[in-house]
Parts: structure tokens; C-alpha cells; sequence
């Protein structure tokens, strides 16, 4: 366990890796290899895996298990790895915690268990118990939208007592919400509060949160950056001019179709066009093609983050 890579609280871009596939059964490890060292070349502060962007529920054990290993081998220690073991079943949630921390990764992420709602003493209760037995930190994972289960302001605040919990990534989407959470903690600077969305990132981080975890950083991992570090130095004008380039990824990229998973399949087919990986999703979500497909090939060129891009694959 590499407890000296996460430092309290954790701060900057810690992207949700994207899972490149093959196919159903087989990981692209070249593709993987390439957009780890994409997203470290753009000067990230941490990369999350296994998470809804690298549609966690939908992957086989095995699958799970390489990518974990892949991850850690290929970031080799120069930054914190943070591995989602959200599950419905407590046991595969340890397992999975037990497969992270032998590749030598630093911490894991959990959201609810998912399919049956849970009531505020069984969330805590729950919680409380995966943090006593697991063998890496925890950081809760508030994304009420997929779970069913939102994690109030009374149990994130109880949970945080645990000291083997290390802070928040609240993917809720609600404002007031995280805002009360800055300040329910600010007398607690050591617990880290990260937010999803990325629309939200510069507001959240100039309220006093401590970055984002933002799926666009895949494509474009130094406008990101350097939009946290706008928000967090108060240079309101770049922040400002960054915070343009971001709705643009999340408007021309993000909205195609009516599916749930239409922000997934834009990042995929973004990616997939600046040369990372072939556009695939996990079973049983689909990549978009034809005019969806080419819709996005059009605008992709187009966007102010790709210009900006000082990488560009």
C-alpha cells in the first residue's frame, strides 16, 4: 500500500479512466498503455479505474483483475491508482480490494450497492463494515443517479470519523448539495471532496473542493488541469476561458442520442478519433456509428480543447 502517494486531501484532475476493449472478453492493452501515458503526460494528479466511465458493472471478474494489474504496472508508483470495487455483493467488493492492493495500488473507491435502495442506517452500516476489512483507504462514491442511493450530508460526516476513510467523489450532479459538504468539512481540511461532473469542476473547486474527477481529461487531460489550477489560484479569466472548452467537449460530445450512456459513447468515439482504442463499449451498451459516429468525427476537429491539446495523439 502506498500510502505516502495520497496526500490529505487529494487534490487536482484524477480522470475516470476510460476501459479500452477489444471485445466483451478481451482488454486492448496497447490502446491502455497509451492513454495511461497520454493522461500522465498531461500532468494528472491520480487516475481512478473502474469507475462509470470505465463501466465498472459491466466487466467480467477477469477483466476487472488485468486492468487493475495493467494499471499499476504501467503507472509503476509515479501517482496514486484509485480502484472502484463498487459491487452488490460485499464479498467481491473485498476480493477485488484484495487484487488492488497486491498490484500496488494506493486506495479504492465504493458507491452503494446498486438494484435495492438502502436506508440511511443500512448505508452506514455497510460502509462502516467495508472500511473495517478492507486492506487499502476508501473513498466514498456518491452517484445517486446509477445506485438508487443517495449518501447524506448526516452519514458522510459520520463515515469520515473512520480512519480508514480519506474523503468523497460526488457525482450527484447537485450544487447546494456539494457546497454543504465544504462546509460541513471545513474544519476537516485532510478529508478530500472531489466532484464528477466536469461542468461543475471550476465552481466546486473555487467553493473550496478539491478537484474533479472529469471524464474529458481521457481526451484532453491538460485542459483539465490547468482549468484546476485556474479555479484553484483564483485566475478567474483563464478559468474562464478553460471553462468554454469544457462545455464545448460536454455539448458537441456528450448530448448525441437520448441513452443513458450517451456521454460514455461520445467519450469512447472521441477517443477512438484521436487514436485511442476502437470506439467499443461492454455489453450491453453499444458504440455509436453512422451519422452519430460521423457527427461527432466532424466536431471533434473543431473543438477549442483539441486545438489546445499541447499533446495531440
Amino acid at each position: 500500500m502506498q500510502r505516502d502517494l495520497l496526500n490529505q486531501p487529494l487534490r487536482g484532475i484524477i480522470p475516470p479512466v476510460a476501459t479500452l476493449l477489444q471485445d466483451d472478453t478481451r482488454l486492448d492493452t496497447e490502446g491502455m498503455s497509451k492513454l495511461l501515458a497520454h493522461l500522465m503526460e498531461g500532468g494528472v494528479q491520480g487516475l481512478f479505474i473502474l469507475g462509470t466511465t470505465g463501466e465498472c458493472t459491466n466487466l467480467s471478474y477477469d477483466l476487472r483483475r488485468e486492468l487493475i494489474q495493467l494499471t499499476c504496472r504501467e503507472v509503476d508508483q509515479r501517482l496514486p491508482v484509485l480502484v472502484g470495487v463498487t459491487d452488490t455483493s460485499f464479498h467481491e467488493s473485498l476480493r477485488l480490494a484484495g487484487v488492488a492492493r497486491d498490484a500496488g495500488a494506493d486506495a479504492v473507491v465504493a458507491a452503494p450497492p446498486y438494484y435495492f435502495g438502502l436506508g440511511e442506517r443500512e448505508i452506514l452500516a455497510y460502509f462502516t463494515k467495508l472500511a473495517d476489512e478492507l486492506p487499502l483507504p476508501l473513498y466514498l462514491y456518491n452517484m445517486p443517479s446509477h445506485t438508487k442511493t443517495m449518501l447524506s450530508q448526516a452519514n458522510v460526516v459520520e463515515l469520515s470519523q473512520h480512519p480508514n476513510i480519506l474523503g468523497l467523489k460526488d457525482s450527484s450532479g447537485n450544487a447546494p448539495y456539494f457546497n454543504a459538504m465544504v462546509h460541513a468539512f471545513r474544519n476537516r481540511p485532510d478529508f478530500t471532496l472531489l466532484v464528477g461532473p466536469e461542468e461543475m469542476l471550476a465552481s466546486a473547486v473555487l467553493m473550496g473542493g478539491h478537484g474533479g474527477v472529469s471524464g474529458g481529461a481521457n481526451m484532453f487531460p491538460k485542459v483539465y488541469v490547468d482549468l484546476y489550477q485556474a479555479a484553484a489560484s483564483g485566475n478567474l479569466a483563464e478559468m474562464a476561458r478553460l471553462q468554454d472548452m469544457v462545455m464545448e467537449v460536454s455539448a458537441e460530445l456528450y448530448s448525441l442520442g437520448s441513452y443513458g450512456s450517451s456521454f460514455l459513447k461520445g467519450l469512447k468515439a472521441g477517443l477512438h478519433f484521436l487514436g485511442l482504442g476502437n470506439g467499443f463499449l461492454a455489453a450491453p451498451l453499444t458504440a455509436f456509428e453512422g451519422a452519430q459516429l460521423e457527427e461527432i468525427r466532424e466536431k471533434l476537429p473543431q473543438l477549442a480543447a483539441y486545438r489546445y491539446c499541447t499533446n495531440p495523439i
